[in-house]
């Protein structure tokens, strides 16, 4: 009986979000009081909240960038963790909102509307609830449909990571699948290798791949080699070029072009002290995508 009551609480404390730490992403910006508001919010469900920010300048509607921004943090964070992910266009409509729990433990609340296709790969899914409305929304907030960030996610999420309510209680339990945007995985064959650009290190226009060192050493390729990059936004081609594939940007002279592994050990392009991406007109996003070969010289 102790072994099975042990199993009980375990089971509970699985499914429950235990260290209290609620983390906000939207696309809001911070000129106004929109993310104090959603704030305010979860510290009147539980004063005893960490509450943190992941980024509130995430490109208007850009679902994508939020995806991204999801995916490049959430490893980093203890499991337990609530991350709240508002970038919503859809807001009002009948898009589903979503608590999505993953097999690494973290928990992820907002719109099912392609912003967790990145999480959901990486992490893994290990359970979906449909947010019920009707119970988990902020008290008198029901004739309000422009503002799930402040009356449905930041308050049932704080009640979940409060430990107020338990997965179960936030809705109807979903299949494991959410909305995906499509995109390039990083693909090795025929020499070449075929990838996306999710994103850009945009404090200085350094564009970064979804091609992990796990397949770009598939190429063979050492280091001080030289790489020929092409780079398409949909079927057109946008740059077309030789580089050294290098440890650090010092390696190749100022304004001179360079192939390298960023901090998350994925294949990117910089200018040494320039800006690769307003220098070459490249940008991110699903449609942006990348073919790179050793080069022949």
């Amino acid at each position: 009986m102790l072994f099975l009551l042990f199993i009980a609480i375990f089971s509970v404390n699985e499914i429950n979000a235990q260290n209290k730490i609620l983390v906000f992403q939207t696309d809001f910006g911070v000129k106004d009081g929109a993310v104090a508001a959603m704030k305010g919010v979860a510290i009147e469900v539980s004063a005893d909240l960490k509450i943190f920010d992941l980024t509130h300048e995430i490109p208007p509607y850009n679902i994508w960038e939020s995806a991204y921004r999801l995916q490049q943090t959430a490893q980093y964070w203890p499991k337990g963790t609530v991350f709240v992910s508002v970038v919503d266009p859809g807001v009002g409509s009948e898009r589903k909102s979503i608590v999505m729990k993953t097999k690494s433990g973290h928990f992820f609340v907002g719109p099912d509307n392609g912003q967790f296709t990145l999480v959901a790969e990486s992490l893994g899914i290990a359970a979906i609830y449909e947010i019920n409305e009707k119970i988990n929304r902020r008290k008198n907030s029901r004739a309000s449909y422009t503002f799930h960030g402040r009356d449905v996610y930041a308050y049932t999420a704080a009640r979940l990571a409060a430990g107020i309510i338990t997965l179960e209680k936030v809705g109807p339990k979903r299949s494991l699948s959410v909305i995906k945007i499509d995109y390039q995985k990083p693909l090795f064959e025929n020499g070449m290798i075929k990838g996306n650009i999710p994103i850009l290190d945009i404090q200085y226009g350094n564009v970064w791949t979804n091609i992990g060192d796990d397949t770009f050493n598939k190429l063979g390729l050492k280091y001080g080699g030289s790489v020929h990059v092409e780079i398409f936004y949909r079927d057109k081609k946008i740059f077309d070029g030789d580089m050294p594939y290098v440890t650090t940007f010092s390696e190749v002279a100022v304004g001179k072009p360079l192939c390298y592994l960023n901090s998350l050990m994925n294949v990117s392009f910089a200018i040494n002290q320039g800006n690769f991406s307003e220098t070459n007109k490249v940008f991110s996003g699903p449609d942006w995508n990348v073919v790179i070969k050793r080069s022949s010289e």
